[in-house]
């Protein structure tokens, strides 16, 4: 599923380790870990979190959009 992939993109795009994005998010890595593949369902307070972190929208990390500037930042 897009949302899966989208987020491990951001991540790399911006040079972080799930362990750096982990702790942005105040969450251990494993958990984290599940979201990226899918084991688990990432909360919405998590996707509005690295939204604004990584200066995107949540329709762009849930592909809902392909445009990662929605907002023409």
């Amino acid at each position: 599923m897009t949302v899966y992939r989208r987020l491990k993109d951001c991540r790399n795009d911006n040079d972080l380790t799930q362990t750096q994005v982990a702790e942005l998010l105040g969450i251990d890595q494993r958990v984290y870990s599940n979201y990226e593949t899918g084991k688990r369902e990432i909360p919405v307070r998590y996707l509005i979190a690295l939204a604004l972190h990584y200066k995107t929208s949540i329709d762009y990390l849930v592909g809902l959009t392909n445009n990662p500037n929605p907002y023409g930042r």
